[in-house]
């Protein structure tokens, strides 16, 4: 085993510092050899193995080179020669969609393309609560019988009763859930996860395959010598999803991001503009804000509020409608985060009275929120580097979700649930899964899930281990520095942010921001200030440390980003982690 970091074994989050190995190290030198860039780059680089002869394609990627043909997944040239046909006759279009980022998005580019086209489509989306994940029979019965064609996006796959019923219509899937033995009789369905397909482009979220989709119906447009609309202006929704679903950022998703991040600066379509003006950003947006800003918001309707209404901002034309779904869905989300506190104190207390070190961690109550239980599984993943799932029960059933960590399909595992006929229903993919489970099966499912999940080493996953990607000082931690590192992004999920450690650092101020945040000022040996800042840190070890070494020396680690404050940019710390140096 290599030697902690610093020699930091144990840190102010009991995480044992790791960082490049000897193998990484002689990677990060070649590139640097063969190219101008930073040391700190060329780690970066090497971490995510880019080749010496690869640099210049990976920091400048392009759609066009890294687009895959549409018609390499199944069923995708009669699913677009479908909507066509649907499109030409002046049929009566329906979209289903999820109620997340991922499904509000693939709706949002749908029905932008079919307006673009002179066409106004249905919009429905299923009622968290009422109606759960997926189409329904009631639904897709009423759908059918008024529409000639229904589009299910982010869902679908495994919904075989429900797409039978939609009787006289027909359906075409568009998803990138774990598909079963057996696909639903549905006029196509096009998912890149597929028991039959190959499993090149299973990193795609709803909405990549959704935009696939439409490359694809303009192709065949243009075979009939007509123009189809613009593509490349759409890429703003498919980079809001793929980071919202924390798809991995390889590959085509890789441009997808970086792209999308370009047009959404132009600040052209309606629905994020006002969502970002409501949400105070007021920089070209990053992956970060994807994630954490715009996406929670989006979210937001489908977990408390009205499930259609991140859909319909994203679609939205008029500007008055879009500031005023902005500002709902961004009083939802403020609501949505009081609740989440309840159910994620409550869901941590049960599963630590139960045992955090087998390998999954689980909690089940009445009355939590459907629609917060998926972050709530979240943050237990966090806070456990373990399996997480969260169950609301209500009326003798148990509503749940749960999220996993790299290497363990926990999608996967939950479909093994169902052919055993411990759930009712469940699925998902590698990283997230939802479940319903009748009450008097829970304590047997849970097990049954800890076993499988131990199969695939969830236990000895475990490993509290920081990455870290070299040693910086703050002289060197210029804005210019934090350009360079972002033309190595977008970073996310599979691709995390670059990480580094500031060794010796003096603590020379610190602020507490509201109750939980602080914000501080350190300086290396030779008197260089840099700022740093850590969101919750006091509700962890970490603004402890801080708090109590004022004026002591402390090895840092974080990722460097650039405060806009003022009309001045200015380097500063988003601290991870802190630990005393070890003196022996």
């Amino acid at each position: 085993m290599e030697p902690a970091y610093l020699g930091v074994e144990s840190s102010a989050l009991g995480h044992r510092w790791v960082g490049p190995d000897a193998v990484r190290a002689r990677q990060a030198e070649a590139i640097a050899q063969a190219t101008d860039l930073s040391p700190a780059v060329c780690a970066v680089l090497a971490r995510v193995g880019v080749a010496p002869d690869e640099v210049e394609a990976y920091l400048s990627p392009m759609l066009r080179d890294l687009l895959p043909d549409p018609r390499s997944l199944r069923d995708m040239e009669q699913a677009a020669a479908r909507f066509l046909a649907a499109l030409t006759a002046r049929e009566r279009i329906a979209i289903f969609a999820d109620y997340d980022v991922d499904g509000g998005a693939s709706a949002a580019l749908l029905t932008c393309w079919l307006r673009a086209m002179g066409c106004e489509a249905t919009l429905y989306i299923p009622d968290r609560i009422d109606e759960g994940y997926g189409p329904n029979v009631p639904a897709m019965s009423d759908l059918a019988a008024v529409h000639d064609l229904i589009l299910c996006v982010d869902c679908g796959t495994v919904s075989h009763e429900a797409i039978a019923a939609a009787k006289g219509a027909d359906v075409i899937v568009l998803d990138h859930h774990l598909g079963g033995a057996e696909l639903p009789q549905a006029h196509a369905v096009v998912n890149p996860n597929r028991q039959d397909e190959t499993g090149d482009l299973g990193h795609l979220c709803a909405a990549g395959v959704v935009f696939l989709m439409l490359v694809e119906a303009n192709r065949q447009l243009r075979g009939q010598g007509q123009q189809g609309p613009d593509l490349m202006a759409m890429l703003d929704l498919v980079a809001l999803a793929t980071v919202a679903d924390v798809a991995p950022l390889l590959g085509v998703n890789r441009a997808f991001v970086r792209q999308g991040l370009k047009v959404m600066a132009r600040r052209d379509r309606v629905g994020l503009r006002a969502l970002a003006d409501v949400a105070r950003l007021d920089t070209p947006p990053a992956a970060y804000h994807l994630g954490f800003v715009l996406g929670p918001r989006v979210n937001a309707g489908g977990r408390i509020g009205a499930a259609d209404l991140g859909a319909r901002l994203l679609a939205c034309e008029d500007p008055h409608e879009a500031a005023a779904l902005a500002e709902r869905l961004d009083q939802l989300n403020t609501e949505r985060r009081e609740i989440e506190a309840g159910v994620r104190a409550a869901a941590l207390a049960q599963a630590e009275a139960r045992g955090l070190e087998g390998p999954l961690v689980w909690a089940a109550g009445t009355g939590w929120h459907p629609g917060v239980i998926g972050i709530a599984a979240a943050r237990l993943k966090e806070a456990t580097h373990r399996p997480a799932i969260v169950i609301g029960l209500e009326g003798g059933i148990g509503k749940g979700s749960g999220r996993s960590i790299p290497g363990i399909d926990l999608g996967a595992a939950v479909q093994r649930l169902v052919q055993e006929g411990l759930l009712e229903k469940g699925g998902g993919h590698r990283m997230a899964a939802g479940l319903t489970v009748a009450s008097e099966r829970l304590d047997a499912a849970m097990a049954r899930l800890e076993e499988l999940l131990a199969q695939q080493g969830a236990e000895t996953a475990r490993a509290r281990v920081l990455p870290i990607d070299g040693v910086l000082m703050p002289a060197a931690a210029s804005v210019e520095l934090i350009e360079q590192l972002e033309s190595a992004g977008p970073f996310g999920a599979a691709v995390p942010a670059p990480r580094f450690a500031f060794p010796d650092m003096s603590i020379q101020s610190i602020r507490r921001m509201g109750e939980s945040h602080l914000r501080a000022r350190f300086k290396d040996r030779d008197g260089t200030v840099m700022e740093a800042v850590a969101f919750g840190a006091f509700e962890t070890g970490l603004g402890a440390l801080i708090a109590s070494t004022q004026g002591a020396r402390l090895h840092l680690a974080g990722r460097l980003e650039i405060n806009h404050w003022g009309g001045r940019q200015t380097p500063q710390l988003r601290l991870d982690d802190a630990a005393r140096p070890d003196r022996s």
